[in-house]
């Protein structure tokens, strides 16, 4: 029994080491973007110029809409926990899941100032799906989010485009770019207006155009329904069917993201008419990310298995405290790279830019990783949590 409770604890650690594994590549992505302000310098020599577009091109093939998915899947999971300790108290978590999105909501509106681009708002808005699908049967949910997964909203707009071959309507109302003015001046107060109405807009609006709602609700239920089938806990008896489970999901997806990518310029080709491409793109992409997420998702967690987390288990701090990861990643990102603070957009390309980001990442790891040793729970998940359970003793 008590091997039984480790290797549960060591489970949990896992899931801990990937989410950590995620906010690590999104840190990456975002230092490279210099957090969605595209202002760069030109490079200083074809060699620098070469190793800039080399690095880009690899940072986005590994983590583009991979390592949000894998923090969508784990935000439903979380969810399951969270509603499934509840129950076994004979509470229900229902008001208190859609409080604590509220709280939510309110970190991503703070983020929002500083990043125009931030998924906290989204998450929090997109969460309420999982309230009233949390008693379905494990079938009813699975087709659920098989059909969200379908991206439904584009195939009506590709029925459309090919009813209507001329019709190319507008669909980004909102644009990062109309945030760039502020992004690039000195003063700290317009940014921050600019980007808590106008690029969480643009954000909301990339989100909904692009596929990501219908993506990031479908994963927020098969990550639901992961933790109902004990898929991401590991125990002596439940080894060979978890094992098996991740071995069979990697071995299929890895041909379906292999087939997908290298059909995916193909047939962007074929198609002509811009709107019908803009909603086969963001169907296919939807799905190669998926298919790459769930490769990248089932290495991981065999690795960790296998090897005991002797490695990955360094991560596990940093993914204890994802919420405070993110948020402080925006503040000081914004503060590195726009004109109201260092103005690093001016110097740094994408080379120098990951150099920063892996720094960065390092001091955040560092500093995870003390205060571990020192607090139960990350800043802001305290904060969190503790607004979470106002009014009732809860550990």
């Amino acid at each position: 029994m008590g091997n039984e409770l480790l290797r549960s604890k060591e489970r949990i650690l896992a899931v801990d080491a990937l989410r950590g594994f995620a906010v690590m590549g999104i840190i990456l992505l975002h230092n490279i973007e210099h957090f969605n302000y595209y202002s760069f310098p030109e490079a200083g020599s074809p060699l620098l110029s070469s190793l800039d577009k080399h690095l880009w091109d690899m940072l986005f093939f590994l983590f583009s809409g991979k390592a949000y998915a894998i923090f969508a899947l784990l935000f439903g999971f979380t969810f399951y926990l969270q509603s499934h300790n509840c129950e076994k108290r004979g509470e229900d978590f229902r008001n208190r899941y859609m409080w604590r999105l509220v709280l939510l909501l309110g970190f991503g509106f703070i983020n929002a100032s500083f990043f125009p681009g931030e998924i906290l708002v989204l998450y929090a808005l997109l969460g309420f799906v999982l309230v009233p699908v949390r008693h379905l049967s494990d079938k009813t949910v699975a087709w659920i989010a098989f059909f969200l997964m379908l991206q439904p909203l584009e195939w009506c707009k590709v029925i459309y485009a090919l009813i209507n071959p001329e019709a190319n309507p507008q669909q980004m109302i909102y644009s990062l770019g109309d945030v760039y003015p502020q992004l690039g001046g000195s003063s700290w107060w317009e940014m921050v207006k600019a980007n808590f109405v106008t690029g969480q807009l643009a954000s909301l609006n990339w989100a909904w155009c692009y596929g990501r709602v219908f993506q990031t609700a479908s994963l927020f239920m098969i990550g639901m329904l992961i933790g109902r089938k004990g898929l991401f806990r590991m125990t002596d008896e439940t080894h060979g069917r978890v094992m098996g489970f991740w071995q069979r999901t990697g071995i299929y997806a890895l041909p379906c993201a292999v087939i997908l990518y290298y059909l995916k310029d193909f047939i962007y080709s074929q198609i002509k008419n811009p709107f019908l491409k803009a909603s086969m793109e963001t169907i296919w992409n939807s799905w190669y990310n998926l298919a790459f997420m769930l490769v990248m998702v089932s290495a991981f967690l065999i690795l960790y298995w296998i090897n005991k987390g002797k490695v990955q288990r360094l991560l596990v701090p940093y993914g204890k405290m994802s919420l405070t990861d993110y948020i402080t990643q925006s503040v000081i990102g914004s503060f590195i790279y726009y004109g109201y603070g260092l103005e690093m957009h001016r110097y740094c390309g994408t080379t120098l830019s990951l150099l920063i980001g892996i720094a960065f990442f390092l001091l955040q790891l560092a500093f995870a990783h003390w205060w571990f040793r020192h607090f139960k729970r990350g800043p802001l998940e305290t904060v969190w949590h503790r607004l979470t359970w106002i009014g009732k003793k809860h550990s």
